[in-house]
């Protein structure tokens, strides 16, 4: 009868109506039956009933109905719907023929249990889907019917949701437990609750036979308990392979099994070992092979492999723990913390997959996409902060379980290989100057009027970028970041100095290689104006490439300065010699020179320009005058009007190119005029009141004329 039914559920249908006429007996029986299947009054064990084997003549009658709802077995005789696969584990004992001549009554009565288990599994299923009422046919409209079903739909996931209950009834304990290999078949083939209680009579049988040998221990007895602890070692290691291969459903015998274990702990004949601990164990494996599913390319299948394969590992991580906050967690008792013990499995294990796949990571983009998603993206809403997680996560820690140096070590990789990257991009700005301009003796370009090369605005954009990025990770990374690009940014001015000196040595016309000079004053100053944004984060550093920047535009202007004494010195040396009065090829020369000088510092980029035309301008006049102070010129027959006249002139006009180079000399303006007033004399006497004040406004004068005379 039973067989028959399960087979064919219309048959199961009939049976159940002609058995139960009233709809309300109809509940009545249903609701005794699901109870007795989900352990929601009495617990999952609660109907099972086991009595000692029988002999033949005590045998019941095959034709017992075995699906009647007094029937004692247990609820729990094989997997749940949807609990997931089931894994056999192997077996530590010999096998043998069910059929042999050792098998006995016990082997028949396995068999047949096994067969009732396997009927009623059907039937639970058959039940738990709402197949049990009878389907009578109406006449209804179609909204009746959506209806009726949506409303079965919310009642079955209200059940399912339903908390397991921290206490249950322990089923009877047969007082004969089956035969040690009818145990293990029953572990093999998933059957845990049936397997336990046999396991726990095979228990107490030793606990009485060790209690009546006391000492005297004797070889039988030795050999039960190495049985027993095989038959142990046989259900954990089954148990835990349900859980960690379970992605939904995990059975209910699982959780009571481990409760039961932990109460009987003491108690002689059990396993070494908490089995909750084994449990969370199980989980974190489970965790484990979830992790390890998670595809991942290689680096050639794709530049940004590690992004992509972070992005699938957290999408893996919230449907997983989804799956667990709806589904699993209702499979135990709310002591297990079910969700708590799977994120901290999570933090364990990927902490520990994260410490394995660093090795791997070598790129600077990969290195930021670990720190971010390690920093940040792990705990964000995206991940453990997720909002379909809540409020489950209101009270768990978001943060990663990893080795306490782990980050810092991570971190310091990442500033290396800034520096690295910061070094690589500070050798391809020399080589594109040399390509670019070096080589083919290219013109500057002009930005804003002044004389311009982009590689400062190329390197501030480099090391803007690797600060925000690392910023948006956290600020202490920004800050280190900062660092290593400003040490690395020291060294930058003298290097670009030694190639730029050795490829443009000897560059021709002289008018680019003082162009190229300009430039490279405008850029470093422009590049140090850049980094001074950076001056309250990192002060120390900034101060380090400022100084050298400073050094190489002093280098680069006193380079400039050199050459134009170096190029008006023969023309200075003319003034004041005889032919001067009557010529002005000399002054001419000086004069076009520093009218170049003027054109030069017109597309130098201020204070530079301002410096170099006040330092110039000195020197001029200074170097004018020191050839009237110098040599003895002698002027007769009125001549020296005319040398005053010429003096006013000649110093006027130079005055007026410094003028507009911006000189703010203003002290030396007026020293044509005051020279010209005192050659211009014709009583010595009134010479001698002109000179004291010249000498007392120009100090260098006085000393000029001190040198003459010693």
């Amino acid at each position: 009868m039973m067989d028959e039914s399960v087979e064919n559920p219309d048959v199961d249908r009939v049976s159940l109506k002609s058995k139960t006429p009233t709809k309300d007996a109809i509940k009545e029986t249903l609701g005794t039956l699901r109870q007795r299947f989900r352990g929601v009054t009495n617990g999952p064990f609660s109907s099972l009933r086991k009595k000692r084997p029988k002999t033949s003549s005590e045998e019941a009658p095959a034709s017992d109905d075995s699906g009647s709802p007094n029937s004692p077995l247990s609820p729990s005789l094989g997997p749940s719907p949807g609990c997931g696969s089931q894994v056999n584990s192997g077996s530590s004992f010999q096998e043998q023929d069910e059929d042999g001549p050792d098998a006995g009554p016990q082997s028949s009565k396995a068999l047949g249990l096994s067969k009732k288990y396997s009927a009623m599994s059907r039937l639970r299923s058959t039940i738990r889907r709402g197949s049990n009422k009878p389907k009578i046919k109406h006449k209804s409209s179609t909204n009746d019917e959506s209806s009726s079903e949506e409303k079965n739909s919310e009642d079955d996931e209200q059940e399912a949701n339903q908390e397991m209950p921290e206490t249950y009834t322990l089923p009877e304990i047969p007082h004969t437990p089956l035969s040690v290999m009818q145990i293990n078949k029953l572990i093999e083939t998933a059957l845990l609750e049936e397997a336990h209680v046999n396991l726990l009579a095979l228990r107490q049988e030793f606990q009485r036979e060790q209690e009546q040998c006391g000492e005297d221990s004797t070889m039988e007895l030795a050999k039960k308990e190495k049985d027993i602890n095989l038959l142990y070692e046989e259900l954990r290691n089954k148990v835990m392979a349900i859980v960690c291969d379970s992605d939904k459903e995990v059975p209910v015998p699982v959780a009571r099994i481990i409760q039961e274990e932990e109460k009987r702990a003491e108690e002689p004949g059990g396993l070494a070992g908490s089995w909750m601990e084994a449990w969370r164990e199980a989980v974190v494996k489970r965790v484990q092979v979830k992790v390890d599913s998670v595809p991942l390319d290689s680096k050639e299948q794709s530049s940004s492999w590690l992004a992509v394969y972070l992005g699938h590992l957290g999408k893996a991580i919230v449907e997983d723990l989804g799956s667990v906050k709806s589904v699993v967690r209702w499979c135990y008792p709310p002591s297990f913390r079910v969700f708590s013990t799977y994120v901290k499995g999570y933090h364990t294990v990927v902490g520990q997959h994260l410490k394995q796949l660093e090795e791997q990571v070598t790129e600077l983009r990969d290195l930021y996409a670990l720190l971010d998603w390690i920093i940040n993206k792990y705990k964000s809403d995206r991940i453990m902060g997720s909002e379909s997680l809540q409020p489950d996560m209101k009270d768990e820690s978001t943060d990663l379980q990893l080795e306490e140096s782990f980050l810092k070590q991570l971190q310091e990789k990442y500033c290396c290989r800034v520096k690295e990257d910061i070094s690589a991009s500070l050798d391809r700005v020399i080589e594109l100057e040399n390509e670019e301009t070096w080589r083919n003796s290219k013109p500057p370009q002009k930005e804003d009027t002044f004389l311009d090369s982009q590689f400062h605005m190329d390197i501030w954009t480099k090391v803007k970028g690797l600060a925000v990025n690392s910023g948006k990770i956290n600020a202490p990374l920004e800050q280190m970041v900062l660092s290593v690009s400003l040490q690395e940014l020291t060294n930058f001015p003298k290097r670009f100095e030694s190639e730029f000196k050795r490829h443009c040595g000897a560059v021709e016309p002289q008018s680019l290689w003082i162009q190229y000079h300009i430039t490279y004053i405008n850029s470093f100053a422009a590049l140090q104006e850049h980094m001074e944004g950076y001056k309250d984060t990192c002060p120390g550093e900034v101060e380090g490439f400022r100084r050298e920047v400073k050094c190489l535009i002093v280098r680069l202007v006193q380079v400039l300065e050199d050459q134009f004494k170096e190029d008006v010195k023969p023309y200075l040396r003319g003034m004041m010699v005889r032919k001067w009065l009557r010529s002005d090829a000399d002054f001419n020369q000086l004069y076009s020179h520093t009218a170049q000088l003027s054109q030069h510092c017109s597309v130098m980029r201020p204070p530079h320009a301002q410096d170099v035309a006040n330092r110039l301008h000195y020197h001029v006049v200074k170097e004018y005058v020191g050839q009237l102070m110098k040599n003895n010129y002698s002027c007769k027959n009125r001549k020296h009007e005319k040398a005053a006249t010429k003096i006013r002139q000649q110093l006027g006009k130079l005055a007026n190119l410094f003028e507009d180079m911006k000189s703010t000399q203003d002290w030396l303006y007026p020293v044509g005029d005051d020279l010209s007033d005192i050659i211009g004399q014709k009583n010595k006497t009134n010479i001698k009141e002109h000179l004291e004040p010249l000498v007392k406004h120009y100090p260098d004068f006085s000393l000029t004329e001190n040198e003459e005379d010693t």
